[in-house]
């Protein structure tokens, strides 16, 4: 009996594919976009052509499109082009084939093949592609006779339709669309040396190498294959050295300005209390921006050779009267689109903050969105060593208890 259980579960690992890491919510986000993708082209379509047509109003490869462009957005195969480009190449290499070769089963075949060829070249691979280029083939004497106006209609509009119905979809429902590539790995300084998150670990250089060795085509971005490979690393980190939150590491008395302070009171706050940057609040205590000494620099139009120090002091000195045609509070020279982090992230998630986006200090915000601290490099750097370190204390324990077992 046990053996026949232990075949059963064999069999099903070896032939069932794993479940899918989706929960319920973005399962009905698909369903629910393909329904409205389908049911808007097929009734712009209708609308201006009418039901009198002899080509199809939809095509059927169009639900195909819609399984990539609302249930996997991220894919490679799903991004404007791809669909675009892919479909109608397809559908000129079907009519081709149609026009040229006399035996359906022949031109089905040569129709697909060509198809996927000519998608691989242009960069376009999208699957439904070969679905079009056979519908080009055995669609029935209304395709053929359309001849090459069958790639752009109903083939062309149907894509185009279903494409704006996507962009406008998966972004109202929050998922990034069209897919664009999120790593930039150029260094912002104008050097040679790669970016702080590059000098360790895997590079794009390893991963390229890898993809190459691979020699198969990926459902997933190169990007996408890259940010979650570092989630993953994230995620060991987190498991190995416990949950260090920015709670823990934050500078809790934070001396934190509002937008209509004085230049001079801002400066001279600085000054006193050694910082380089100040958040700013409203009344409620909410972060609506920061000031950092380099917005001081940059907004005096400071030149290093030419009275530095006397451009600076006219910049912060307050004008007398009422006519100003400089900044004169905080909240003309502040930072607007600053970037928060809750009391509860773990720290490792600080890391691409303070390496990639070059953010010194980051405000941390309660539940309520109110200014609860401050976290800088300084304060992340310690939080890694003592991690670092507590986990090397944990496995010096761990050998000691084995070793005295």
């Amino acid at each position: 009996m046990k053996n026949a259980e232990n075949t059963a579960g064999s069999w099903q690992r070896r032939w069932l594919p794993p479940p899918l890491a989706v929960d319920a919510k973005e399962r009905l986000r698909a369903c629910l976009g393909a329904f409205l993708g389908i049911l808007m082209t097929g009734l712009v379509v209708r609308a201006a052509f009418g039901t009198g047509q002899a080509l199809p109003l939809l095509i059927a490869p169009m639900g195909a499109s819609a399984v990539l462009l609302f249930g996997l957005p991220a894919s490679p195969m799903a991004q404007p082009w791809s669909m675009l480009g892919g479909n109608m190449l397809s559908a000129a290499a079907g009519v081709l084939c149609a026009r040229l070769i006399p035996d359906p089963a022949a031109a089905a075949g040569i129709a697909v093949a060509a198809a996927i060829g000519v998608m691989f070249a242009m960069r376009c691979l999208h699957p439904p592609g070969g679905a079009v280029a056979m519908t080009a083939v055995i669609g029935g004497p209304a395709i053929h006779d359309a001849g090459f106006s069958f790639v752009f209609f109903p083939v062309g509009l149907n894509c185009l339709l279903m494409l704006l119905a996507a962009i406008a979809y998966n972004n109202l429902t929050r998922r990034r669309y069209p897919h664009l590539p999120v790593h930039d790995h150029a260094n912002t300084h104008q050097t040679r040396d790669a970016t702080p998150g590059d000098r360790l670990g895997f590079t794009t250089e390893d991963l390229d190498e890898v993809l190459k060795e691979y020699n198969q085509v990926l459902d997933v971005s190169r990007d996408e294959l890259e940010s979650l490979i570092l989630q993953t690393e994230m995620h060991a980190y987190r498991r190995r050295f416990g949950e260090i939150t920015c709670a823990d590491i934050m500078s809790r008395d934070v001396v934190a300005v509002e937008f209509g302070t004085d230049m001079e009171e801002a400066w001279a706050l600085l000054r006193r209390h050694h910082v380089k940057a100040l958040p700013v609040v409203d009344r409620a205590r909410r972060v609506i921006g920061i000031v950092t000494v380099a917005d001081f620099m940059k907004h005096a139009d400071l030149d290093l050779y030419e009275g530095f120090d006397a451009k600076l002091r006219r910049f912060i000195r307050r004008t007398r009267g009422t006519d100003s045609d400089k900044a004169e509070v905080v909240g003309q020279i502040m930072t607007r689109q600053v970037k928060t982090v809750a009391e509860d992230m773990h720290v490792v998630e600080l890391v691409p903050l303070v390496s990639e986006a070059e953010m010194h200090h980051i405000p941390v915000v309660d539940k309520e969105r109110r200014l609860a601290g401050i976290v800088t490099q300084s304060d992340l750097i310690v939080a890694l060593y003592r991690g670092r370190l507590n986990d090397m204390m944990t496995r010096e324990a761990g050998n000691a208890k084995q070793a005295v077992a």
